[in-house]
């Protein structure tokens, strides 16, 4: 963490200009002060800074987690890169943790792999404890956590060259007016203030500005890469090497000698956090000469069958290599330990088939033409599970691969050409579920959600809870709805109808407005990302 001098005291100074305003929210929400050196980990204090699993911001929340707990996540704000609302989210997100295991360290682990992984990972062999000592067993988000700590701690004492100034906001505000109401340049309230994705801040609430102070650095809002205080210079000449050109179908850009991360990013055009993103790496990642580095996302399989490993190849070598993402590799070689050795035998889909071939060579991609649709997959390192649907909802397009649960059948009636709506065969009644749940030692809300197959919302709106409030062993929570109008209309038929997104819409807006789920509408349209596009026409179910 301290190795390179220059890299450490950007971060040094972005801890003295947003740690007063963290501690300040952490006494409020009475969190220990320590947990601020988490945010350093995490994101180095980067308002908009991606991971290769798609968590941003300050706190690094997926988008399902932040509107769990409560932020704003969609085309006009993003609250997730709005220091206060993260941190305040944050703050709460331990607070739940540490309270289903009245052990900070065990709600810190649970930051990174979520509450349920922390139950499945220790059990409750260290619930209520105040002691641990920590081993080469510790967990490693752990002691990294510790790491940055004892690196940062005496470095952030003293004056912030960049001190904040909080400014609420009430009603809709374009950048031009606050720009003229503070007396400051349009582009440096924008640059303090990325979670505004457009040019005016809504009115749906009170949203608080940051406001800058003092000198100004060029880099204090950028992802910078580690160097020595002396760097060696090395120029790189253009050359045919330095083309941009397909590797197994994919377009990529060949690294030269003395570049990093970020200059073969931008000698490629591409922003870092793509970059980073597209080749499932970290910023501090050493450039491989010679090596071949992607612009676009990784394909999930590919048309060859598999891959034999070669002396020195590790998992992120054969996924560059082959051309297929990391965790899909791992998904389809689950019997393939966490180390390789030359020979093994690598799997570049998930058919189940006898492996013919060893082959080496590059994959030719081609379109496949039966295939599992799995609509917003979760990675396993989520934080919070947004909802818990029965499985079966997630695969629309029947496969040879065997399944344990029958899908949903949807049949297209004829109708004129101007109808919109499609009738949905009922699924046939099911057993009667208990109304009730005492909560037992150890349990979670996610737990008890996934047991009864509701979502954790629905236990929060059943049972009038608050996220952050948590639960109690011998509690007893309703865990089907108490009103008539809550449950599944018995109809003969539900119907959907189209809706046509507007230039203002988002998968969230549209939720809300009939009264359903993120994941419902992903479900019901195949899609396998939160992006809408105006004109896009989306099938709702009404009831």
């Amino acid at each position: 963490l301290t190795q390179h001098p220059r890299y450490f005291n950007i971060k040094v100074e972005r801890a003295k200009t947003y740690f007063p305003i963290i501690d300040k929210i952490f006494e409020e929400e009475r969190l220990p002060l320590d947990f601020k050196y988490l945010v350093l980990q995490e994101s180095a204090l980067i308002a908009d800074a991606v991971s290769v699993s798609n968590a941003v911001g300050f706190w690094q929340f997926k988008d399902f987690t932040a509107m769990e707990m409560g932020l704003r996540v969609d085309k006009e704000v993003d609250e997730r890169m709005n220091i206060h609302s993260a941190t305040r989210a944050a703050a709460r997100y331990l607070k739940k943790n540490n309270f289903m295991f009245n052990n900070w360290l065990l709600a810190l682990q649970s930051y990174q792999m979520g509450g349920g992984g922390v139950q499945r990972s220790v059990g409750d062999k260290y619930n209520g404890a105040r002691h641990m000592d920590i081993t080469s067993d510790t967990y490693w988000y752990i002691k990294k956590y510790l790491a940055h700590k004892v690196a940062f701690e005496n470095a952030v004492k003293g004056e912030a060259q960049v001190k904040v100034s909080h400014y609420p906001i009430t009603s809709a505000k374009s950048f031009s007016e606050l720009s003229n109401e503070l007396a400051m340049e349009e582009s440096v309230l924008r640059d303090y203030n990325k979670w505004i994705r457009k040019d005016k801040i809504p009115a749906d609430k009170t949203y608080v500005v940051v406001i800058p102070t003092g000198k100004l650095p060029s880099e204090f809002n950028t992802l910078n890469i580690a160097s020595s205080s002396k760097p060696e210079v090395i120029e790189v000449k253009p050359t045919a090497r330095t083309e941009k050109k397909r590797h197994n179908g994919i377009l990529a850009i060949q690294a030269m000698p003395g570049e990093t991360t970020t200059s073969l990013a931008k000698r490629a055009g591409v922003g870092i956090s793509e970059f980073l993103k597209f080749n499932e790496i970290p910023i501090d990642h050493t450039v491989m000469v010679g090596s071949h580095y992607y612009l676009a996302r990784k394909k999930i399989r590919s048309s060859g069958e598999s891959y034999t490993v070669r002396s020195g190849d590790d998992w992120w070598l054969v996924s560059q290599q082959t051309g297929v993402q990391l965790k899909r590799l791992k998904k389809y070689n689950k019997q393939l330990t966490a180390s390789l050795k030359a020979g093994d035998v690598v799997r570049l889909d998930n058919v189940k088939q006898p492996i013919t071939t060893t082959t080496n060579t590059a994959p030719v991609l081609e379109p496949i033409a039966e295939e599992t649709i799995v609509v917003a997959e979760i990675d396993s390192d989520s934080f919070f599970n947004w909802e818990v649907r029965p499985k079966e909802a997630a695969t629309t397009v029947q496969t040879k691969t065997q399944t344990q649960t029958e899908p949903a059948v949807v049949r297209i009636e004829k109708a004129p050409a101007d109808s919109v709506r499609l009738a949905l065969k009922q699924p046939e009644a099911t057993a009667e579920k208990p109304a009730t749940h005492q909560v037992k030692q150890g349990e979670t809300l996610y737990a008890i959600a996934k047991q009864y197959n509701v979502g954790v919302t629905d236990l929060l709106e059943w049972n009038s809870l608050e996220i952050a409030s948590g639960i109690k062993p011998g509690q007893v929570l309703a865990v089907k709805p108490t009103q008539a109008k809550e449950s599944v209309p018995q109809t003969p038929q539900s119907q959907f109808i189209v809706h046509e997104v507007k230039e203002s819409d988002t998968l969230y807006s549209v939720a809300r407005q009939y009264n359903v789920t993120i994941k419902d509408i992903m479900e019901w349209n195949k899609k396998e990302d939160f992006k809408v596009s105006r004109g896009e026409k989306l099938r709702i179910l009404t009831q």
